[in-house]
């Protein structure tokens, strides 16, 4: 008796460590790194965002044009999320200028044109592209309009101006919605 209850034992404890095991590997599975910090599909936009080192000035406007709440309620939305870089490549004092409180309104239409209603993943922006014959039109929260395309096999980025942005990390999951990193700013027209 005693060998037949260490045996069921042993075999509930091994089945315990290998769904841990495969859950853990699902988990890592699905997390991505983004400015060398971990992004859980089990957190929302703005709890990720803030550990992403490439995304400070992109939380730091989000913070000032009071949208981190919006960010973090149940969405669904789909954020194409410009590293610092490209806040950089902005005509300088761009970002300095939109951060002061009395263009908190350009600075929440800039930020909101950054985002879709609904979660669109990389291969339903694909699918859409193809069904568009090249050129899907995507509405932004803002208002604006936002398409994209693929050239040289990778999704680019074409707002109202005619700038552009690529992605260059697709399907960073969120529980409320899904962020793909781009390195441009896209702008509406002003």
């Amino acid at each position: 008796m005693k060998k037949k209850n260490l045996l069921s034992a042993f075999v509930l404890t091994f089945a315990l460590i290998a769904g841990t095991s495969v859950f853990a590997q699902k988990s890592s599975k699905d997390t991505k790194m983004v400015g060398g910090a971990a992004m859980y599909p089990s957190k929302n936009i703005v709890e990720n965002a803030v550990n992403s080192k490439d995304h400070t000035t992109l939380v730091a406007a989000v913070r000032a044009a009071d949208l981190a709440e919006t960010l973090q309620s149940p969405g669904p939305f789909t954020v194409f999320a410009p590293v610092n870089k490209a806040f950089e490549a902005l005509p300088d004092g761009t970002v300095e200028n939109l951060l002061k409180p009395e263009n908190k309104a350009a600075l929440q239409g800039v930020l909101t044109y950054h985002v879709v209603a609904g979660k669109f993943s990389a291969s339903d922006v694909i699918a859409a592209i193809e069904k568009s014959n090249g050129t899907a039109t995507f509405s932004t929260v803002s208002g604006g309009k936002l398409m994209a395309k693929l050239k040289d096999g990778k999704v680019q980025l074409v707002d109202e101006n005619g700038g552009t942005a690529y992605v260059t990390i697709a399907d960073v999951n969120q529980s409320n919605g899904v962020i793909h990193v781009i390195d441009s700013v896209v702008l509406p027209k002003m």
